[in-house]
């Protein structure tokens, strides 16, 4: 590895997330070019990151998780949430739910960006992607992010999905066509039963280029800048400081928590906030930071009866066994499972356009996310409002990296956001009733039989609901008459020559559904600006 602070890098990319690793192999494609990547992180040298249902280990684990919290939230009665964050090379895409969904076409039409309609984003989508069922107008099968389906079957899904369908939700064979209306199963990023993060996908086949250096345990405290220019970065590695010098771009692929950080300790913000953080404001962009947006899954539970759950074949060390034969021997089974393989998209009324919910459903059910199941046989049929109305903030506390965010998504702050939080319980408990599902006998347990009124849902959806983990918007892209824009539509900084945002926080809002599918297509797109 060439030394970080003699070496005058071209490029350097910070974060080796799901947007750094694309950029990182895009980029140094140019042999000319010599490229940089950090990462705070470390390796993905874990079992549990490969292996899809390793993400209930690899979640709240310092060696592949920040371990973040939030603030305590009003909307959710005063509770305080983790917020994984990704900590190692790939990024959020090493302990993600594997789902790949691109959103709705008028995610991209209504930013009304140049260069960012659907028409003009799809064919990005397509470079990236190897389609399990080939190529077609819709998708491609040269790229490098495996696309498959999955490896199990639940018979308590299938008929979930049948009372979806009985209710008036259409059968869906692929969510990622820009119309993803229906009920269906997810398609993932695995190969052959094993996860396929970005950093597989992407930036391990290319580990060899001699003008890469991919340098892990590198934390990037602030930019070092010059008038318009960014010249360099100041990082910590084994607990010193060090300057790194670039001669042209600096990326900052953080995330939607990391890059607003980053910005702020470098003096980029808002007045206030660079205040109470006791820093010195040396550019003034009030966007940084602002406009949070995130996904909050309404986790209604059934029990069930006559059905086999994860639940039942969890609680016995036979079952346990078995299930780790099948994954040594097939590649399949629950311990190939995505979090979710059910979903669907709809309406919670019918006055709009395009769904606006989304069904994240599980074989499972617990009194939270993780490995300990309940000892019945239960399901989660996890809904969410897809384009929230309520926006949050992300802020640094201190000028001391190591010091974690304030992370506040601000969740249904919004009288909107707890309506349609209340009606997409009703509509929970209207597929539940629905004739294929009663076979099941499912009995809900939470939020309650006993809550029905508007109020109350909206109240009780504050005590169930959890993140989804998509966090967007904190430093969004618009026009130069946006005054909270913090980028341009060419992913450029305002106020500066030669830097650059590919991340989840350039997204003016959040797209229609899971997040890592359009990460990997915006850093397409600056690979094509900067090429």
């Amino acid at each position: 590895m060439p030394s970080l602070t003699t070496t005058q890098f071209d490029t350097i990319i910070v974060g080796a997330g799901s947007a750094g690793c694309v950029l990182a192999n895009r980029l140094s494609a140019d042999p000319a070019r010599q490229v940089l990547l950090l990462e705070a992180g470390g390796s993905d040298n874990w079992h549990w990151l490969h292996i899809p249902v390793g993400y209930l280990f690899a979640m709240g684990n310092p060696r592949a998780d920040w371990c973040y919290s939030l603030t305590p939230q009003a909307g959710l009665n005063g509770r305080t949430l983790p917020y994984p964050r990704g900590r190692v090379l790939g990024g959020c895409s090493a302990i993600n739910g594997m789902i790949y969904m691109r959103g709705q076409s008028q995610d991209y039409d209504n930013w009304q960006l140049p260069g960012w309609s659907w028409q003009e984003v799809l064919p990005r989508f397509r470079r990236s992607e190897n389609y399990f069922a080939g190529a077609n107008e819709f998708h491609g099968a040269k790229g490098e992010l495996r696309v498959e389906e999955q490896r199990l079957k639940w018979d308590i899904l299938d008929a979930w999905q049948q009372a979806c369908t009985d209710y008036g939700i259409p059968p869906c064979q692929d969510f990622n066509t820009g119309n993803n209306e229906g009920v269906g199963l997810f398609h993932v990023n695995q190969i052959n039963g094993v996860r396929c993060s970005a950093n597989r996908a992407f930036l391990k086949p290319v580990r060899q280029r001699k003008n890469l250096t991919v340098a892990t345990g590198v934390m990037v405290d602030k930019l070092v800048w010059e008038g318009s220019r960014v010249v360099g970065v100041d990082t910590i590695a084994n607990d010193k400081p060090q300057r790194i010098r670039s001669a042209g771009q600096v990326i900052l692929s953080a995330g939607a928590v990391s890059s607003p950080c980053i910005l702020q300790r470098s003096g980029v913000g808002g007045e206030t906030q660079l205040q109470q953080a006791g820093i010195v404001c040396k550019r003034k962009l009030e966007g940084v930071g602002g406009n949070l947006q995130d996904h909050l899954q309404i986790r209604v539970q059934f029990r069930v009866d006559n059905a086999v759950t994860l639940n039942c074949l969890n609680r016995s060390w036979l079952g346990k066994a078995k299930m780790g034969l099948e994954y040594l021997l097939k590649r399949s089974g629950p311990l190939s499972m995505a979090p979710s393989q059910l979903g669907a998209f709809f309406k919670s009324d019918e006055s709009l356009q395009t769904p606006n919910l989304e069904y994240h459903v599980q074989p499972m059910s617990a009194d939270q996310l993780g490995i300990k199941l309940h000892q019945f046989p239960g399901i989660t049929a996890s809904v969410c409002n897809l384009r929230p109305s309520s926006r949050g903030r992300v802020d640094i506390t201190s000028a001391d990296p190591a010091q974690p965010p304030r992370i506040d998504p601000n969740y249904l702050s919004t009288a909107d956001d707890q309506k349609v939080a209340a009606r997409s319980i009703e509509i929970t408990r209207e597929i539940s009733r629905q004739h294929s599902a009663r076979q099941f006998n499912p009995v809900e347990i939470k939020p309650g039989p006993q809550l029905r009124t508007e109020a109350e849902l909206a109240r009780a959806a504050g005590d169930i609901a959890t993140t989804i983990f998509h966090p967007v918007g904190t430093c969004k892209m618009g026009t130069d008459n946006d005054q909270l824009a913090v980028t341009d539509a060419q992913l450029r900084v305002r106020g500066f020559d030669n830097l650059y945002i590919a991340d989840a926080s350039v997204m003016p809002t959040i797209t229609s559904g899971n997040t890592h599918a359009p990460l990997v297509m915006i850093a397409e797109t600056l690979a094509e600006i900067l090429a």
